[in-house]
């Protein structure tokens, strides 16, 4: 007997989790806050130690933020079109597509992603947010981390 065709419903609910949209909008953006609020509180530093070098290093985490949150918006946004994405979610994963490997570059970026909250929360540095800086670190945090336990709960689920 052959199998039923699935309905768009059914595709829907079987692989929201593992859409480039939910991905983009729930691990991707949070990603591009850590990082666009890292910039920020290395460039804040820059300015109040003098160091060049610092204000520089934060502008450029900055701009490497917004990149990838352009990214991340396009990506989620061709998907929702029904069409695939010329674009990875972020520039690195970008320049692993020239070695095809954009998810090797993809777990890079996660790593270093992962790597700037820990220096955020190690360096004390998480107190220099202002109030409403706070709020998006926080919603970024909840956001990433109740989509992980969504992920996680819907694969075991579908296993049975």
């Amino acid at each position: 007997m052959p199998k039923q065709p699935r309905t768009a419903k059914q595709k829907l609910e079987e692989g929201f989790f593992t859409t480039p949209a939910f991905q983009a909008l729930s691990i991707g953006i949070p990603f591009c806050a850590f990082k666009l609020l890292f910039g920020l509180l290395a460039w804040r530093a820059g300015i109040q130690e003098a160091s060049l070098h610092l204000s520089i290093f934060g502008f450029l985490v900055v701009a490497w933020a917004l990149i990838d949150l352009t990214m991340n918006l396009a990506r989620a946004l061709y998907h929702l079109a029904g069409r695939p994405s010329p674009i990875e979610y972020c520039i690195i994963a970008q320049a692993g597509r020239l070695v095809q490997r954009p998810r090797l570059f993809l777990a890079i970026d996660t790593f270093l992603s992962f790597s700037i909250i820990c220096i955020v929360l190690w360096s004390g540095w998480i107190s220099r947010l202002s109030l409403e800086e706070s709020r998006i670190w926080i919603g970024a945090t909840t956001l990433n981390l109740i989509s992980v336990s969504f992920v996680n709960i819907w694969m075991e689920l579908r296993r049975v």
